[in-house]
C-alpha cells in the first residue's frame, strides 16, 4: 500500500511538472544545445546516440506514468458518475457498464438512441395534442 501511495503521488507530481510550458521550454532548450553541439561532436554517432537513449529512456518511462494518472482520472469520473446515476432518477443498470464488452455497450447505446427517439417523437406527439385541446378549449370559452 505504501509503495502504492508513493507511486501515486510521484506519478501526479510528474505529470503536473511536465504538463507546464516552463517544462516544454526546459526540453527544447536541451534539444536545441544538443542540436547546436553537433557540430562540435562532428555530428558522430555517439552524438546521435546521446538524444536517441534520453528520448527513448524519458518516453518509455512517461507512458507508465501517464497511464497511471489516467487510468486514476477514469476510475474516479466512472465512480462520480456512477454515484449521480444512482442519487438520481436514472436507471440504475448503467452502474458499472465500463466492465462490457464493445458489442454490449453498442447494443446498450443503440437501445438508448432509439428510447431518445421515441420520446422525442412522443414529446412532439403530446405537444400537438396540447395544442389541439388549447384551441378547442379556445372555442369553446369564446
Amino acid at each position: 500500500m505504501l509503495i502504492s501511495k508513493v507511486f501515486t503521488s510521484f506519478s501526479n507530481w510528474v505529470a503536473q511538472v511536465t504538463g507546464r510550458p516552463v517544462t516544454f521550454g526546459l526540453c527544447l532548450a536541451v534539444i536545441l544545445v544538443w542540436a547546436l553541439s553537433g557540430p562540435f561532436f562532428g555530428f558522430s554517432d555517439t552524438w546521435q546516440l546521446v538524444v536517441n537513449t534520453g528520448t527513448t529512456i524519458v518516453t518509455f518511462l512517461m507512458v507508465f506514468l501517464i497511464q497511471n494518472t489516467q487510468n486514476r482520472d477514469g476510475a474516479a469520473i466512472q465512480a462520480k458518475l456512477d454515484e449521480l446515476i444512482r442519487a438520481s432518477a436514472a436507471q440504475n443498470v448503467f452502474i458499472g457498464i465500463e466492465h462490457l464488452t464493445q458489442e454490449e455497450l453498442d447494443e446498450i447505446r443503440a437501445r438508448c438512441e432509439a428510447k431518445a427517439k421515441a420520446e422525442t417523437a412522443a414529446g412532439r406527439a403530446e405537444a400537438a395534442a396540447n395544442k389541439k385541446a388549447a384551441v378547442a378549449a379556445e372555442k369553446a370559452t369564446s
